[in-house]
């Protein structure tokens, strides 16, 4: 049976309001009734949160007793490379761009940016905000799952350097924890120094140094307060905030940050407001994923160094890096190239630039456009190499002691009868001079000046193509070779690095420096992982090596390659065209820098003709043009050098092959022919190797026309059926 008082006073608040009967009753109810509701009921009010608290707090206690630091892993660093000069030409690093510095290298604009955003009580607690934790497990809990995380700047470093971003009570108790421990361990400035180091910027930079390179190109100690509000607003949603691409939000956040920074006196309200009022500005070409300034040279570089070290070292390592690059001459060289070769349609070139001294590549050009073509041609695009080629020969020949004066006889084609050329159907090897003219009798020094393909033809039986292969590869030709009598004709295919090592060769006087790009490797705590040894080779003796280089010298002064002369610098070097025009070389070199010069089209064999004003594209015209253009910069502010002069005695003026001497040869009068012949023969030799050659035109032969003097053409080899 229900209580009449119970049942009652459901309905009695109505009645007594309208009875009016002294209402003391009413009130004295209504009373016992709220204490009534609040001893029933006071529990659920109270008992939930001191619970969190309680629980929270205990076992806050318990983990905390259990829980030690551990070991942090080391953060990948971004690796830098250097010129000769000491100046940054690129960064290598994979998914993650950091570079560490201490905090005395982050301006204080940043640190005071960061500090009003994320954590404005970082300098006063001790690693975890106690009144934001609570604050955050009544939400959790409230919501049934963990969002809010109450982190400080310590909490955020641990949680990405230790805990994760995993959202469990257990790894928000866990993070707590070891942010107080750090908190005991290290300094306020230190624990910052350490999350500025680590944060994420966005736009793969890792660290206020790789974001302050990455958007501005500036060191972290260089930002100012308008760019340190950009980067501290980036932390919270780096892809939402963006400065690249939502410039936009991007600056409704920094100037939130700027209000924060005034609250908290960094800066004034009168300044927050001028700077709101800017755009965000950052350096968009900072952003490129190729942060190279000399792609094809940085690539070649960073290939050598996973060989030796290993990609995660190269990438993640913060290896410091100087090379043996020179930027002035490498802009230079990029420079030439660009200006005889503009056109999308053109040819692409390749260009490598050795110290003869040392074997230090100077200089490399791989390609007109590293973004969007990737191979390297300087290192990896195997061509033949044309009349280029008969260096080789001309240095065996020296070493058989066959003299510069020795006389032979360069007919229009000539029928090669040595067994040792035979084609493969047997028949014999008739090669042929540039459009079937006659050079007449000559020495072989006027034969290379004017590169007579019949005459370099009789002069590789007589030293034998084995003698060819051994020299090429002792002077700095790492393709493999095969000892075929055509090889002194240049159908072999080479590397442009290969044949500017060889050249190098000859402007060290025969000693071979084997070519290298890195000079020395540092690991990022400073301690030296490599540094480099020159090696040194004898490859050809002295005088023979002057002897080819004094026949080199006349290629320049009177013959092919005149459009690479430098005024009265001496200049040795040798011109290269393959058959339908579709590879042009010239290397040459000086004393004291060697360069070879590489045009054509990568997509197989397509002739150069009407290339930029050219008709036909031969090693005299373009490549002579951009070697003549680089060579001009690069030696600007070097002092001329002559060359060493050689001695002639014990050298054979009449090995077998030759004609005998003559006082008076008779040149062979060419046929006529629309295109120009080669010039008269002269029996005799330039005078034997002067400190400083006579000079020639202080003006080359202008780009992209016939040389002045000599053959337009310089031998280009012409392959025919059945030619090996």
């Amino acid at each position: 049976m229900i209580p009449t008082n119970q049942r009652g006073g459901k309905h009695r608040p109505g009645k007594a309001a309208s009875s009016g009967d002294g209402g003391g009753g009413a009130r004295t109810w209504s009373s016992g009734k709220k204490q009534s509701f609040f001893r029933r009921w006071w529990w659920a009010f109270v008992v939930p949160p001191a619970v969190v608290i309680v629980a929270v707090f205990g076992m806050f206690l318990y983990v905390y007793a259990s829980t030690s630091i551990p070991e942090a892993p080391p953060g990948a660093q971004t690796t830098f490379v250097y010129d000769r000069h000491g100046k940054l030409i690129a960064t290598l690093h994979s998914t993650v761009n950091r570079v560490v510095v201490p905090l005395s290298d982050i301006s204080k604009d940043l640190q005071q940016a960061v500090i009003a955003t994320e954590d404005k009580n970082f300098y006063e607690h001790g690693g975890v905000s106690y009144t934001a934790i609570i604050r955050a497990a009544w939400n959790d809990l409230v919501h049934r799952r963990i969002e809010q995380g109450g982190s400080t700047i310590t909490q955020q470093y641990v949680k990405n350097v230790y805990t994760g971003a995993q959202r469990t009570f257990g790894r928000k108790i866990r993070e707590a924890i070891i942010a107080v421990k750090l908190d005991h361990k290290y300094t306020k400035d230190q624990i910052l120094e350490k999350y500025l180091n680590l944060v994420y910027f966005g736009n793969g930079a890792y660290g206020a140094e790789a974001a302050a390179r990455t958007y501005w190109g500036i060191h972290a100690s260089n930002l100012d307060p308008l760019q340190s509000a950009t980067l501290a607003g980036v932390i919270q949603a780096p892809a939402t905030y963006d400065p690249v691409r939502h410039p936009d939000a991007a600056k409704a956040r920094r100037n939130t940050v700027l209000d924060l920074m005034a609250q908290e006196g960094y800066i004034t309200q009168a300044q927050a407001g001028e700077l709101k009022a800017q755009p965000v500005k950052v350096n968009k070409k900072a952003t490129s994923s190729e942060n190279s300034q000399f792609g094809y040279f940085t690539s070649n570089v960073s290939k050598i160094l996973q060989d030796d070290f290993g990609y995660q070292e190269v990438f993640s390592g913060g290896l410091r890096v100087t090379t043996t690059l020179d930027s002035a001459w490498q802009r230079a060289a990029e420079k030439a190239v660009a200006d005889h070769l503009p056109g999308p349609k053109d040819p692409t070139a390749a260009l490598v630039a050795i110290d003869p001294a040392t074997g230090e590549i100077r200089a490399m050009v791989g390609g007109k456009n590293f973004a969007k073509v990737k191979l390297n041609a300087a290192t990896q695009a195997h061509r033949q190499s044309g009349s280029s080629f008969k260096t080789f020969t001309l240095a065996a020949a020296m070493e058989k002691r066959i003299s510069l004066k020795s006389m032979w006889n360069g007919p229009s084609q000539i029928d090669i009868r040595d067994p040792r050329c035979k084609n493969p159907d047997g028949t014999d090897w008739m090669p042929h001079n540039y459009a079937d003219e006659s050079g007449g009798t000559m020495s072989l020094a006027d034969a290379t000046a004017h590169s007579v393909n019949t005459i370099f033809a009789q002069l590789v039986t007589t030293v034998g193509p084995d003698a060819v292969v051994d020299v090429a590869n002792r002077m700095g030709i790492t393709s493999k070779l095969q000892p075929v009598c055509s090889i002194t004709l240049g159908t072999q295919e080479v590397v442009p690095l290969d044949m500017a090592d060889a050249y190098a060769t000859l402007a060290a006087r025969g000693f071979h420096h084997s070519p290298y790009s890195i000079r020395q490797v540092k690991s990022a705590d400073d301690k030296m992982l490599y540094r480099a040894k020159v090696e040194s080779d004898p490859a050809l003796g002295q005088n023979d090596a002057d002897l080819v280089s004094l026949a080199l010298q006349g290629v320049v002064q009177r013959g092919t390659g005149v459009a690479a002369a430098l005024g009265n610098r001496p200049v040795a070097g040798k011109t290269g065209t393959t058959q339908d025009f579709t590879d042009g070389w010239f290397c040459g070199y000086t004393p004291q820098l060697a360069t070879c010069v590489w045009v054509g089209y990568l997509k197989g064999r397509i002739p150069m003709h009407n290339i930029e004003g050219v008709p036909n594209v031969v090693g005299g015209t373009i490549p002579a043009a951009i070697w003549h253009d680089f060579m001009d910069v690069a030696m600007a502010n070097v002092p001329p050098k002559g060359f060493a002069t050689p001695s002639f005695a014990g050298y054979n003026v009449n090995p077998h092959g030759a004609v005998s001497p003559s006082p008076s040869p008779s040149p062979t009068t060419p046929t006529p022919s629309p295109t120009p012949t080669l010039p008269s023969p002269s029996p005799s030799l330039p005078s034997p190797s002067p400190s400083v050659p006579s000079p020639s035109p202080s003006s080359p032969a202008m780009p992209g026309r016939p040389p002045s003097a000599g053959s337009p053409d310089d031998g280009a080899l012409t392959l025919r059926a059945g030619r090996t």
